[in-house]
C-alpha cells in the first residue's frame, strides 16, 4: 500500500508498526494493513478523502484502551493521539473546549485550579482521550449520580466520512447546512426513525445505562445529531474537538462499607441507598473478595456474598453526615455496616479494596488470562441479583474462573473471565459463555453494554437485542454518515465474523515480533495505554 500524497503525518506499513497498533485492551489481535498518524485535522480530511477513493477502510483509535475491538482491524488504523492537543477551560462558563486526542486526568488537571471537573470517571481515565470517552459514552462508578459522557457533550467537531467537517451543537442541530450528510439524515433517517418511534421506545433495553447500537431513543429526545455521535465508536466519523460542560467539586465527601451475608438481600439494599442519592455504590461479589483473599486488605471476608462500597458527596457537611447515617440505618436490617468513612481521606481508603485485584489480575501466569468477553452487561437493578447468579452458574459450569464486580447503583456487572488458555478447547468454552450469558441478559431485560460500547465483540448480538427493523436502522445512520461503509467495518453493524476469533491469546493467535508482543503484554499488565505504540515499533 502507498502512502497517500497528500498526507503530511505517520503513515507505515511495516511490519513493526502494524504489529504494535494489532492490539487494544480487549481480546482481539488483528494485523491492519497501515497506520497513520495525522498532523492536524486537515491531515485527516486528505486521509479521509483519500481513503474514500480507493475504497480503504480506516480505523478510529485513540489510547486504544477501549475493550469491545473497536480499535483494531484490518485497514489503516488512525491515531488520533497525534493530533494537536486543545485545552481550553472556561471558568466563568463552567465549560472547556478540547481535541479529542486530550485525556480526562489532562481536562480535570486544567479544572481543578477553578474548583470545577468533569464528574464521568472512567477507571481508564489517566489515560482514556476524550475523543474515545465520547465514542463510547463512557461513565463510570459516579455515572449514578452524575449519568455518563452524554450529559456533558456541549458541542462536537466532527470529519465525516467524505470529508465533510460537521459542528454539531446541543440545542442547535448543525450549522452545516449545505452537507450532504445532514442532507441524507433529514431526507432519510429522520422521517424513518420518528415513524418508529413506538417501536424504539418499546425495544430499547430499559437500563439506566446503555451503550449499544446507535443511540435512537437519545436522539427522539434531543433532536441533536451529536447524540447519534456519542457512542458510536467512530463508525461514523472521527471526533476532533469537543465543549464540555463541567461540574464544580464537592466539598465533602464521605463513604460506607456494607457486607452482604446474601444476594437475596442485594436489590432492597441498592434500592434503600439509591434514595439517599449517593455518588457511587460498587458492587464486590464473592468471587472478586475470594480473588483478594490472601490479601491483607482483603482477609477475614469468609461467607461474604457481596460488598458493596457507597460515597457521597455534598456541600455541606452536616448533610453529608445526615445523608450517610441515613443510609446506614436503613439498610441494617439486611446488611452489615462494617465501616463507615466520614473524611475524604478515610473515604478514599474504602476504595483500597476495590482497587486490590488489579495488580493480582495482572499478575496471572501466561496460562491463565483475564479476558474482558462479558464485561459489560447491564440489567434492571431489580434483576441484578439473578443475573449475578445465572453468571456464577454459566462460568462453573464450564470450569471457566471469573471475578464479578461493578456499578451495582446502575446494576451494571463487569465480569472479567479467567480461562486457561493452555487447555484444548478453551475458546469453544469462552464462545459458549458469551452466547448464555447474552441470552440470559435478553430475558432479563437488559444490555449486552453498559458504557464499553459494542465494539466487534458485541457486534453480533444487536440483532437479538433490537430486532430487525431496529438494525435496518442503525443501518440507514451508518449509511447517511458512512455511505462507502470504509469507518470501522465490522464495528457496532455485525460482519458475520464469530465474536470469539482472531485473539490475542492462545495457539491461534497471529504472530507478531517476539518483542513487541511483550511490550503489548507490558502495557496490558501496566494500563500503559497512553504509550505511543510508535516506541515500541522503532524506527521504520
Amino acid at each position: 500500500m502507498l502512502p497517500p500524497p497528500a498526507v503530511r503525518g505517520v503513515f507505515r506499513t511495516d511490519e513493526r508498526a502494524r504489529a504494535a497498533y494489532a492490539e487494544g485492551a480487549g481480546i482481539y489481535r488483528i494485523l491492519p494493513a497501515a497506520v497513520c498518524l495525522p498532523s492536524d485535522r486537515q491531515d485527516l480530511v486528505s486521509l479521509v478523502g483519500w481513503a474514500a477513493t480507493h475504497r480503504v477502510s480506516l480505523v478510529p483509535r485513540g489510547a486504544g484502551s477501549a475493550m469491545g475491538g473497536g480499535n483494531v482491524g484490518e485497514g489503516v488504523v488512525v491515531d488520533l493521539t497525534s493530533l494537536p492537543r486543545i485545552l481550553e477551560i472556561r471558568p466563568a462558563e463552567r465549560t472547556a473546549v478540547t481535541s479529542g486526542s486530550v485525556t480526562l486526568a489532562e481536562l480535570n488537571a486544567g479544572a481543578d485550579g477553578h474548583r470545577l471537573r468533569l464528574p464521568p470517571d472512567p477507571s481508564s481515565g489517566r489515560f482514556a482521550t476524550l475523543g474515545g470517552m465520547v465514542s463510547t459514552n463512557a461513565s463510570g462508578a459516579r455515572t449514578v449520580r452524575y449519568g455518563s459522557v452524554r450529559r456533558w457533550v456541549q458541542a462536537i467537531e466532527l470529519v465525516t466520512a467524505s470529508g465533510e467537517v460537521l459542528q454539531l451543537r446541543r440545542g442547535q442541530g448543525s450549522t452545516d447546512r449545505g452537507s450532504e450528510t445532514i442532507r441524507r439524515i433529514e431526507a432519510d433517517v429522520a422521517p424513518a426513525v420518528r415513524a418508529a418511534h413506538g417501536l424504539i421506545a418499546a425495544r430499547f433495553p430499559r437500563t439506566r445505562k446503555n451503550s449499544s447500537g446507535y443511540a435512537l431513543l437519545d436522539w427522539l429526545g434531543s433532536g441533536d445529531l451529536l447524540d447519534l455521535v456519542i457512542g458510536a465508536e467512530g463508525t461514523l466519523g472521527f471526533i476532533t474537538r469537543i465543549t464540555w460542560r463541567l461540574d464544580p467539586q464537592p466539598a465533602c465527601r464521605a463513604g460506607l462499607r456494607i457486607e452482604l451475608h446474601s444476594l437475596d438481600h442485594l436489590v432492597k439494599v441498592v434500592a434503600a441507598l439509591l434514595a439517599g442519592e449517593p455518588s457511587a455504590v460498587e458492587l464486590l461479589d464473592r468471587t472478586f473478595l475470594e480473588l483478594v483473599s490472601h490479601t491483607d486488605i482483603g482477609g477475614g471476608l469468609s461467607g461474604v456474598e457481596a460488598i458493596l462500597l457507597v460515597e457521597w458527596e455534598r456541600d455541606d457537611p452536616r448533610a453529608l453526615r445526615q445523608a450517610v447515617a441515613q443510609a446506614a440505618d436503613t439498610v441494617r436490617p439486611w446488611a452489615a455496616v462494617v465501616d463507615t468513612a466520614l473524611t475524604a481521606e478515610s473515604a478514599t481508603r474504602l476504595w483500597e479494596l476495590r482497587h486490590a485485584a488489579s495488580p493480582i489480575l495482572a499478575g496471572l501466569p501466561e496460562d491463565r488470562r483475564s479476558l474482558q468477553v462479558i464485561e459489560d452487561a447491564c440489567v434492571p437493578i431489580e434483576r441484578m441479583g439473578d443475573y449475578i447468579r445465572i453468571v456464577r452458574r454459566v462460568t462453573s459450569a464450564r470450569d471457566i474462573a471469573a471475578v464479578i464486580f461493578g456499578h451495582a447503583g446502575d446494576g451494571h456487572v463487569h465480569v472479567n473471565l479467567l480461562p486457561k488458555v493452555g487447555r484444548a478447547g478453551w475458546e469453544q468454552s469462552v464462545a459458549g459463555v458469551l452466547e448464555e450469558v447474552s441470552d440470559a441478559v435478553l430475558r432479563l431485560g437488559g444490555t449486552p453494554s453498559g458504557e464499553h460500547g459494542d465494539g466487534r465483540l458485541r457486534a453480533g448480538l444487536l440483532q437479538r437485542t433490537y430486532g430487525d427493523e431496529i438494525l435496518g436502522l442503525f443501518r440507514r445512520v451508518k449509511d447517511a454518515f458512512d455511505p462507502l461503509g470504509i469507518l470501522a467495518p465490522g464495528v457496532i453493524l455485525p460482519s458475520g465474523e464469530p465474536a470469539i476469533t482472531r485473539l490475542k491469546v492462545g495457539r491461534q493467535a497471529i504472530p507478531i515480533p517476539d518483542d513487541i508482543a511483550r511490550a503489548l503484554r507490558e502495557i496490558e499488565r501496566t494500563g500503559g495505554y497512553g504509550r505511543s505504540r510508535l516506541e515500541l515499533a522503532g524506527e521504520a
